[in-house]
């Protein structure tokens, strides 16, 4: 049986590709209910699980998530929603380990478990009330023997500090990621403030995820890493930000959850896969190491990161490469001329994508709520 390096060797290594969105492209694609965003699907469509941890797969990850987003039994529970019915958080993450660990098989991918931010926090139930809710996915996530947690979507350093606590005390490597832009946490403690606190509560690895894009993260990964080298801290760095585009929620706490757009009119501002190729190369080059994406990062977007990163990665590509030629130049055999004239690096570096849609403003003029 093959050895799998772990988690943290790898990143001491070279950058590590993560996988994309779940909850998003579940719910497009027919399977999550929005609104409360909980994972039943492993319960209900298991095959549609598995089919989309096939395609990151295929797409060049390093890392795939078992499906445990939102799977807390408070979230399960909340009134006017009927998963707590159907499942329980137990349930909900011993199968979604089932399912990833099925799809990775004798694949080179390490598997991780999840936790999120609780209601329970936002209830005001506190220290002990929300920690009893991450020791339910930490018991399971041990039985399973995932390769390392994962703290993700959270708010608030404080909640993020009391997750790290709990999954820490598993003795497996801990990451987390809060959904934070430039200004800091919701209650305005600021991003490099928040670095430096789950890097002391114990996070081997640090960094954001979801509510704002590539372009906002990246100044905020700046600023994390600016504070953790004042403090001689070193964790590894992580992004999963959005792939959407919404520079002006920039300094917004709610990031883009303040579009009219959200959630159901957000394709005219998805990154194309050549973003996706320029935020792979300004992350890794800002020292970031753990690289993938959230909300709107699709497999073609992975397959993006992990060509772009291949030569720092041994040259190491994924199932789905076979497939394609980087920069647009497959289109060199096209039958069409049109395209044949496109089948350069310069073209696809240059072109400015449109929305196709007249009229329609280039960025929003009023956000909600405002």
């Amino acid at each position: 049986m093959m050895v799998k390096k772990g988690l943290l060797e790898r990143l001491a290594e070279g950058p590590v590709v993560g996988d994309g969105s779940y909850v998003f492209t579940m719910e497009k694609r027919g399977y999550v209910m929005a609104g409360q965003w909980t994972p039943e699907v492993v319960i209900e469509h298991p095959e549609a699980v598995k089919q989309l941890h096939r395609e990151y797969l295929r797409a060049g990850a390093d890392i795939l998530q078992a499906y445990t987003f939102f799977a807390s039994d408070d979230k399960l529970n909340l009134p006017g929603h009927a998963a707590g019915k159907i499942t329980t958080c137990k349930e909900l993450n011993e199968r979604a380990i089932d399912i990833v660990r099925e799809v990775a098989g004798d694949a080179d991918v390490l598997i991780s478990g999840g936790v999120t931010m609780t209601p329970s926090y936002k209830q005001g139930k506190g220290k002990e009330a929300v920690q009893a809710e991450y020791r339910k996915h930490a018991e399971v996530f041990i039985e399973k023997d995932v390769d390392f947690l994962l703290a993700e979507f959270i708010n608030q350093i404080e909640e993020a500090e009391w997750a790290i606590k709990v999954l820490k005390s598993t003795g497996k490597p801990v990451a987390c990621t809060m959904c934070i832009g430039p200004t800091g946490d919701f209650v305005d403690v600021p991003a490099g403030e928040c670095a430096v606190r789950m890097a002391k509560a114990g996070a081997d690895v640090v960094g954001l995820n979801c509510q704002f894009d590539p372009n906002s993260g990246l100044k905020t990964m700046k600023l994390m890493k600016e504070a953790l080298e004042k403090e001689g801290l070193s964790p590894f760095l992580m992004m999963q930000p959005l792939g959407f585009f919404c520079p002006e929620v920039e300094n917004e706490h709610p990031g883009y959850a303040m579009l009219p757009e959200c959630p159901f009119a957000l394709e005219p501002r998805l990154l194309t896969r050549f973003d996706a190729n320029r935020y792979a190369r300004a992350a890794y080059e800002l020292g970031v190491r753990y690289i993938g994406g959230c909300c709107g990062f699709e497999p073609h977007h992975i397959r993006a990161i992990s060509e772009e990163l291949s030569p720092e990665r041994g040259g190491k590509l994924g199932e789905a490469s076979s497939k394609h030629i980087p920069w647009g130049e497959a289109l060199k055999t096209s039958t069409f001329l049109q395209n044949r004239m496109k089948a350069t690096q310069e073209h696809w570096k240059t072109v400015k994508p449109a929305s196709g849609r007249p009229g329609h403003p280039a960025l929003q003029p009023k956000l909600m709520g405002q």
